[in-house]
């Protein structure tokens, strides 16, 4: 039966690497195809359905030993890589009697370290290229000087361990039915990462995300084994505790000859807001990819970026208590976004952050609503700085941008000119707002209401089904860009 099951399995594996070549053929094939298609030769343009492949990261080179490891950023995945090929210059691990529990020997390894941003607990996903690769790993905290030594010479242990063997006759199983191997991680039915959008507003389109690919092996915090030997077929160990500030190095093996690469992705687990961040552009009724930036604050790196993208498309971002984040968005021919949030006013918020992309054509306008005036005056009164610094960083952030600000009142009709007179006054003291927090006065214009939107309104707030006064006290009317200067 053994020997059954041996022939079996080479028969898949040649069968596999057949199905590989073949694969292989196609793609350069095709990548041919679009070679020829550039250089202007006549020929039908097709359009591929197929989805983009993510592009292969090559591993530096010496990244196999610890003395050059690999930084990784947390919640970002490094990869898929290039096959670690051979120990490198130095053998770092090597079981002894005493530490039996650590390869025997370094096969085909990568070194990785990282940098703990928050207290929680620490987890690794790895995806494997291949299913019939052997990757194993062991986790090290740093110990200071000379740790590559410590780790040499077995003076220092590492703190989670997971070198699993391959189930060999369940994996043989598993791929005659068409699956993807056994043993998943609790509540890995669905995805990490996957999730469609709830509309908040009837006019949004529907969001989807794609969907990460489920890891191979790795360290989550509700998994059961603490520790996962060679004896051993599972393929997830519980997540260690880990705090602010400490350094720790994932060295990652794979026993098996000419393999394949992987993606790793290290986070610490801890009771965070996870909203979708998207950004939405009101007028073409879609949303939009932008150049984003967000930056953690408070922690021992200071400034630590966990967004940034020039091809920012939408999707989930961990923000964690205790901690205040900045957002820049950019995006041509929009208004940037700049906002200063903490992560505590975040959890009474939605489930999704949704930000409105404003377009900086000649004639987007922005109604203002909430402004308050003295009565029958050009005074602002109330909270009208707090109300009126969004717009103030929109056209700072774009000084390019001019703009017209219109002013509003509530009128009857009985003296069209004084109400006329006073709309514009009312402009005139929301520019003087802008001149003083440093726009430069040439860039704006001022207008009150005209003498027939003065009878227009008087109209509706007589007329019982007219709606009463209108609660617009001001509108901001972009006029184009460099046109006063």
């Amino acid at each position: 039966m053994k020997r059954f099951l041996i022939g079996l399995l080479a028969c898949a594996l040649v069968f596999g690497s057949v199905e590989a070549q073949a694969q292989n053929k196609k793609k350069t094939t095709k990548k041919k195809a679009t070679t020829t298609a550039t250089t202007g030769k006549k020929g039908k343009k097709t359009k591929s359905s197929e989805p983009s492949t993510p592009s292969v990261v090559t591993l530096p080179a010496n990244s196999n030993d610890c003395l050059f490891a690999i930084p990784l950023e947390m919640d970002k995945p490094y990869g898929p890589t290039t096959a670690p090929d051979g120990a490198g210059r130095i053998q770092e691990v090597v079981a002894d009697k005493a530490h039996p529990h650590i390869f025997e020997r370094e096969h085909n390894t990568v070194w990785y370290k990282f940098t703990v941003p928050y207290n929680g607990e620490l987890e690794v996903s790895i995806v494997q290229q291949s299913q019939w690769d052997d990757y194993d790993f062991l986790v090290y905290k740093n110990t200071g000087s000379y740790f590559s030594n410590q780790v040499m010479l077995n003076k220092v242990s590492p703190v989670a361990v997971n070198m699993a063997g391959i189930d060999s006759a369940a994996m043989f199983a598993a791929v005659m039915k068409g699956g993807k191997g056994s043993g998943e991680r609790k509540g890995e039915g669905t995805a990490r990462g996957t999730g469609k959008k709830k509309n908040t507003e009837g006019d949004l389109p529907g969001f989807e995300m794609t969907p990460d690919a489920k890891p191979t092996i790795g360290m989550f915090y509700d998994a059961t084994d603490k520790m996962l030997t060679k004896n051993q077929t599972g393929r997830f160990i519980k997540s260690i505790p880990v705090r602010m500030g400490e350094e720790y190095y994932i060295v990652l093996d794979n026993r098996t000859m000419n393999g394949q690469g992987h993606t790793i992705t290290v986070s610490v687990h801890v009771d965070a807001y996870e909203p979708l961040v998207l950004f939405y552009d009101k007028k073409g009724r879609r949303y939009v990819d932008v150049d984003l930036m967000i930056l953690e604050r408070g922690g021992k790196e200071g400034e630590r970026p966990i967004v940034k993208d020039e091809h920012y498309k939408g999707g989930k971002v961990k923000f964690v208590p205790g901690f205040s984040y900045l957002l820049y968005a950019k995006k041509e021919g929009f208004f940037s976004i700049y906002k200063e949030f903490n992560s505590m006013d975040l959890m009474m918020q939605d489930t999704i952050m949704l930000y409105n992309m404003e377009r900086t054509e000649r004639g987007s306008s922005f109604q203002i609503k909430n402004l308050e005036f003295e009565s029958e005056e050009a005074t602002l009164i109330g909270n009208y700085d707090s109300i009126l610094t969004d717009y103030l960083l929109m056209f700072r952030n774009h000084p390019d941008v001019n703009f017209l600000v219109k002013g509003y009142v509530q009128s009857y009709g009985v003296n069209a000119e004084a109400d006329m007179l006073l709309s514009l006054d009312r402009a005139k003291a929301i520019k003087e707002w802008f001149v003083r927090k440093g726009i430069d006065a040439k860039r704006i214009s001022t207008a009150g209401m005209t003498k027939n939107e003065i009878k227009r309104a008087a109209a509706a707030a007589l007329n019982e089904k007219g709606g009463g006064f209108s609660n617009i006290k001001a509108e901001l009317i972009i006029t184009g860009k460099g046109e006063n200067r």
